[in-house]
């Protein structure tokens, strides 16, 4: 029988569609699907490939000597401009902010055929140091409020350029979903003295149905309200609110789970376009008991229709546990 199953960080339901599930498999791409891994290494139009590099838009590499691994370069066509104070209109139902902020690409390696999932740890532990360096470099910008680090992959997820890539987005102000999550978590916090998701992570690692990796540090696991077929948490076991406040030490370990899960779905669905974010408290929030940061991966293997925008109430036509243990196999 079909079941609703509640995400207990957000509240927000979702319908598991039992009755017409498809199996995992199913979701993996077209066998002739160009795969990432089989990409030139080295494309003569691609901007950010090692030759190509517009360098009045550089912000910063990694490392800061020799031949780059990664690269933070300015959004040719960015949604905020850097430069400006942050002011504010209210007039009755005008209201608005001005457009500043940062909008930043991160280019995660120099070849054009490779990406997170078939990079080596220490290739991508550079690459997330790039995440973590810039990050606290605009955190300290007193006008930003909240900072975005995502990645889309593939086309369906929103990405025009194939070489791997990453954004950061510096905002002015602290999005709704953001403020949700983070009076979510409060809540429970105030309720149980417990935080939620150190609770979500608990129960995952006691039952295990829908863990697919594990390190040390962190632990990788298919969510169980999922909104959409291999919807993935990739958690830190230590409790901390903010990516910004990670401890350097623990970036190899970080840089090894992310391999692992996007190996994983690169190798068993094909290669499939996903978008992954970061979810971070705000920048001026202080750490607290109550919020945990963790990375979600979203691969782009269904649609939303009518019913999920009508109701907030998504169906995922998969099981969970089937998701999970496909991708640990």
């Amino acid at each position: 029988m079909p079941e609703l199953r509640q995400n207990l960080a957000t509240r927000e339901w979702v319908i598991i569609a039992s009755e017409r599930a498809r199996r995992p498999n199913v979701y993996a791409e077209a066998p002739e699907r160009l795969l990432s891994g089989n990409r030139p290494t080295f494309d003569p139009g691609c901007p950010f490939c090692p030759g190509n590099e517009e360098l009045d838009l550089e912000v910063s590499r990694h490392p800061a000597e020799g031949s780059w691994q990664a690269r933070v370069v300015r959004n040719k066509y960015p949604a905020l401009a850097e430069e400006g104070p942050v002011l504010r209109r209210n007039n009755g139902v005008v209201r608005t902010i001005t457009g500043v902020g940062y909008h930043e690409i991160i280019v995660e390696t120099p070849l054009h055929n490779t990406f997170l999932g078939l990079m080596d740890v220490p290739a991508v532990t550079i690459a997330l140091q790039a995440f973590l360096d810039r990050g606290r470099q605009i955190a300290a910008d007193p006008r930003m409020e909240q900072i975005v680090f995502f990645k889309n992959h593939g086309e369906r997820a929103g990405a025009s350029l194939a070489h791997a890539h990453s954004q950061v987005i510096g905002l002015p102000i602290v999005p709704g979903d953001v403020r949700h999550r983070i009076e979510e978590a409060r809540r429970f916090f105030d309720d149980t003295g417990q935080c939620v998701f150190c609770t979500m992570l608990e129960y995952e690692l006691a039952g295990r149905q829908r863990v697919i990796a594990e390190n040390e540090k962190f632990v990788a696991f298919v969510l169980y309200a999922s909104s959409s077929p291999f919807h993935i948490w990739i958690m830190p076991r230590d409790h901390r609110a903010s990516f910004l406040n990670i401890d350097p030490a623990d970036l190899p370990m970080f840089a090894d789970i992310v391999r692992n899960v996007l190996h994983r779905l690169y190798t068993r669905l094909n290669d499939p376009d996903y978008n992954l974010v970061i979810r971070s408290t705000p920048v001026k929030e202080p750490e607290n008991g109550y919020f945990h940061w963790y990375m979600a991966v979203v691969p782009r293997l269904s649609r939303t229709a009518g019913f999920e925008l009508g109701s907030g109430v998504w169906i995922n036509p998969t099981i969970p546990e089937d998701c999970a243990a496909f991708l640990r196999d």
